[in-house]
């Protein structure tokens, strides 16, 4: 199979233009300081990926407040202005080397396991999250017990968030992509026995999913109707891989016609397998979930999971559901992965020193 699909050019987001359908998928590095504000390091290991051939770098997801919003010790931050400066130089770099960036927006809620400023997490309900923290990002034991979020601190969220975006508007990035995924704050609304609330927020599809809503329209206000906005979606979770919509193609028709209407550019879908279908026979018609965000949201998508060889990157790119492939743990082992796909080069494979003690930048990266 050829890769004829991964550089067919030009590819628009938005407004935006492509020069490929080649990303760097979001991956948290712990690499900042220890107030938020961007490394030398960080510099240069978003560089590296630029110069390597990418489209496309979706940055680590940032955090957009100082109160309860980040999720890791030295993850860094853009919720206030100082903040915000930090990332030019990342901007400038990435520009540089001929690639587009795009500022993913992260709230932990009740995941946090980290935060240089309070010790309080905060979720939709008192649920304790399942499974233990992560010590590759200096966690360790469960998670701690969340305090429910109250109505007037989630609209403090929704505007934390379309402030956090402006910022970055301000700051030169491309975009920014709203985390709506994979466990954290948003998807934690999203996501059934996480979210016990009642009222708008709580109980059916159609009102777990209203936080996002939200905070996509905020940010699209805040941007206007030219800057690229993004979200991300999963089902699975840091801290749970495994879980599932429980209405499958049903909640997907929710999910995903309800964000595309709130103002969303494109649709981001991460699975362990985004050439998988979705959910069960038994609630779906075996479509994949990057399939269902295309079908339902009518937005370009790009699709990450699984997608490290140029063979099944160009496969689910061909199939018309998907136009941009995400790639993570093998851009990590691969800075300059678009340039060996387009000359059929081999590809390395992941040390796994990379991301131990601890999955910050190591030198070898830079």
């Amino acid at each position: 199979m050829t890769s004829q699909h991964l550089w067919s050019a030009p590819i628009q987001l938005g407004k935006l233009s492509l020069k490929n359908r080649i990303a760097v998928a979001p991956m948290t590095r712990i690499s900042a300081t220890e107030e938020g504000h961007v490394t030398n390091d960080m510099i240069r290991y978003y560089q590296g990926f630029a110069e390597g051939g990418f489209g496309l770098i979706i940055t680590e997801g940032i955090y957009p407040d100082l109160k309860h919003s980040q999720g890791y010790l030295h993850q860094p931050g853009i919720g206030d202005d100082a903040q915000a400066q930090a990332w030019k130089p990342v901007v400038e770099a990435v520009h540089g080397a001929g690639a587009k960036i795009v500022m993913q927006l992260m709230h932990a809620g009740a995941l946090s396991q980290g935060n240089y400023r309070t010790k309080e997490n905060v979720g939709p309900s008192a649920v304790q999250p399942k499974g233990e923290q992560l010590g590759f990002y200096r966690g360790e034991g469960p998670y701690a017990m969340p305090r429910e979020i109250t109505d007037q601190e989630i609209a403090g969220v929704i505007d934390a968030f379309a402030a956090a975006a402006l910022r970055a508007k301000q700051a030169g990035f491309d975009g920014v992509e709203v985390h709506g995924a994979n466990g954290y704050l948003l998807d934690q609304f999203l996501t059934d026995y996480t979210n016990q609330r009642t009222g708008r927020y709580g109980g059916a599809t159609e009102n777990r999913v209203r936080l996002l809503v939200e905070v996509l329209r905020a940010v699209r206000a805040a941007v206007g109707p030219d800057f690229l906005v993004g979200i991300r979606i999963s089902q699975g979770k840091v801290n749970d891989y495994t879980h599932k919509w429980a209405n499958g193609q049903q909640d997907a028709e929710i999910i995903f016609t309800s964000v595309a209407a709130a103002g969303a550019d494109y649709i981001h879908t991460t699975e362990h397998d985004a050439q998988a279908p979705a959910f069960s026979a038994a609630n779906s018609d075996g479509d994949t979930l990057a399939g269902y965000a295309k079908r339902f949201g009518k937005l370009p998508v790009i699709a990450n999971g699984k997608l490290g060889t140029p063979d099944a990157a160009n496969a689910i790119l061909a199939d018309g559901k998907t136009d941009i492939v995400a790639l993570g743990k093998s851009a990590l082992a691969n800075r300059d992965w678009p340039q060996r796909a387009a000359n059929g080069h081999d590809f390395q494979e992941l040390d796994a020193g990379i991301l131990q003690p601890l999955a910050h930048i190591k030198s070898s990266e830079i």
